[in-house]
């Protein structure tokens, strides 16, 4: 017989039975240290959020210093040479930086909590709910990522907060599919039945029940799309929907550079490694971090 005072003990429990263990965070980060390529994409990562944040502190010159002359090769003055409007080069990919990065990770943030919020209600539901987020979500998933987001940008206009946004919508779908299929299996464990029998409502169960349960899946996908978010960030940009003209972006830079990729070769080039290398680290991260939790099946799209 379970007496009413464990009920309670249980609804209040604030996440389940596979997340009591206090060593699985050590284990974890010791089977992580072990994949090495998870620890190069997380030294790249962390060194490039450095980089984000102190970038204009750190660069050379001001962003829109212009008398350096155009198309100047890269040399000590200026390792990356200057841009065709004679800036720093090196001075822009600094400050370019925070805006690409941030970009990433504020529309990777954003997807996770509406695909979250909407995976969880799906997957917890069922039935009807189910069913109408469940086609929602198909409606997203049948867009290609990047015309969904050049066609919300179309829509609402340029600018920091609507790419943001429009990014975000178009990676909605993956959080709310990884979340609800969790849910699905998770709504069924003891924990959360006891939870229910305890008196808790379904808030209480989703939020300290369902959802701390799914950290390990959840995390994966967020590096994941972080990547992908600075990637788009940069195609918009490159084909002149992204931020503002004057704020300086890796994908703006590439945009500027295309009209000289013969005679000025490093305006493309150093923007698009920028890009290229931190993709790739997230990426390493992400492969690196699902192999430590064994996730299955995330971030396979990527």
């Amino acid at each position: 017989m379970v007496d009413a005072a464990s009920l309670a003990k249980a609804a209040d429990a604030p996440i389940g039975s596979r997340a009591a263990d206090p060593g699985a965070g050590r284990r974890v980060w010791r089977r992580l240290r072990r994949e090495r390529k998870a620890m190069v994409g997380l030294a790249i990562v962390a060194l490039l959020v450095l980089l984000a944040l102190i970038g204009p502190v750190i660069a050379p010159y001001p962003q829109d210093r212009s008398d350096f002359g155009p198309l100047v090769a890269p040399s000590l003055a200026h390792p990356m040479g200057t841009d065709s409007y004679g800036r720093d080069l090196l001075s822009r990919v600094l400050i370019g930086a925070r805006v690409s990065v941030s970009v990433g990770f504020l529309a990777a943030l954003l997807a996770l909590i509406v695909g979250g919020s909407m995976g969880v209600i799906a997957g917890y539901y069922g039935g009807w709910v189910d069913t109408l987020v469940s086609r929602m979500v198909d409606l997203l998933w049948s867009f290609p990522v990047i015309v969904l987001a050049v066609g919300m940008v179309a829509i609402f206009g340029a600018g920091f907060r609507n790419v943001v946004i429009a990014i975000a919508l178009a990676y909605v779908d993956d959080f709310a599919r990884i979340v609800r299929a969790e849910t699905l299996s998770l709504r069924e464990e003891e924990f959360a039945t006891a939870a229910r029998a305890g008196g808790a409502t379904d808030v209480r169960i989703m939020g300290r029940h369902i959802l701390p349960n799914q950290i390990a899946p959840v995390m994966v996908q967020l590096t994941f799309a972080v990547g992908l978010g600075i990637l788009s960030e940069s195609t918009l940009s490159f084909l002149g929907l992204g931020v503002q003209p004057s704020t300086p972006t890796w994908g703006l830079a590439l945009n500027e550079g295309r009209d000289f990729v013969r005679q000025a070769w490093w305006i493309s080039v150093f923007p698009g490694l920028a890009i290229v290398l931190t993709v790739l680290s997230l990426n390493l991260f992400g492969d690196g971090l699902r192999d430590a939790l064994d996730v299955k099946g995330v971030g396979d799209q990527t």
